[in-house]
């Protein structure tokens, strides 16, 4: 158990170093020698975890998809925004997302598979947006899989000119007001009135996730 705990630890230790370094240069100028030289471990034990660039980089990548899920809402439309607010507080505040999202929008990256990122933020969109319609939040003519597209397309233009313009310290302004936009032409507005569109929303709902983990693994909060 101790050995397993151990190759967890650097595997993590490795794959935090690649987003780190992934950030900093883009897919195509980043080098192993730099992800090993931050990382701190020998390429044998990066080899063993990793066999390549790409596949550090689909490492990221996917790490960056396990920061989506939120708790159930009872309101699914409140649910979709927590999702999408949490995704924005985890690009001001974390790394490996930071890097995931640089890699998901590094055209130079020709060699890498890009799509998994917007294919999986399209199916969680898409999922959460067909509970809200069978429950009827949803504006009729609303077709689940294309207000997907557009809440997934718009969020990564928005969160690209925020990391462009203030390298994402507006980033929570910028998507309440394409939330504020974008949800009147999709959720009932009696739905759609009682949901916190609150730029601290993000930070909310990163608390929430925090305390809930820490009581489950036992740690004191506060």
């Amino acid at each position: 158990m101790a050995k397993q705990d151990r190759a967890i630890r650097t595997r993590q230790t490795i794959l935090s170093a690649a987003a780190k370094v992934f950030e900093l240069h883009g897919y195509q100028a980043a080098t192993i020698t730099e992800i090993l030289a931050e990382a701190g471990v020998t390429k044998g034990a990066l080899y063993f975890h990793f066999q390549s660039k790409e596949e550090l980089a689909q490492g990221v990548l996917s790490e960056q998809d396990q920061r989506l899920a939120v708790p159930d809402r009872a309101c699914k439309t409140q649910e979709i925004v927590d999702v999408i607010m949490l995704h924005a507080h985890r690009l001001q505040t974390d790394p490996m997302v930071r890097a995931g999202v640089r890699l998901s929008l590094d055209q130079q990256a020709q060699d890498l598979d890009r799509s998994a990122p917007f294919l999986n933020w399209g199916q969680v969109m898409r999922e959460l947006l067909e509970k809200a319609q069978a429950q009827g939040e949803l504006l009729p003519h609303i077709v689940p899989h294309e207000t997907s597209d557009v809440l997934v397309g718009s969020f990564a233009g928005v969160q690209a000119m925020s990391q462009a313009l203030s390298n994402y310290q507006d980033l929570d302004d910028r998507v309440c007001c394409l939330l504020r936009h974008l949800l009147p032409n999709v959720v009932l507005a009696s739905v759609l009135a009682s949901v916190d569109l609150s730029h601290a929303r993000g930070l909310t709902v990163f608390t929430e996730l925090t305390e809930s983990l820490a009581e489950e693994v036992g740690v004191p909060v506060g």
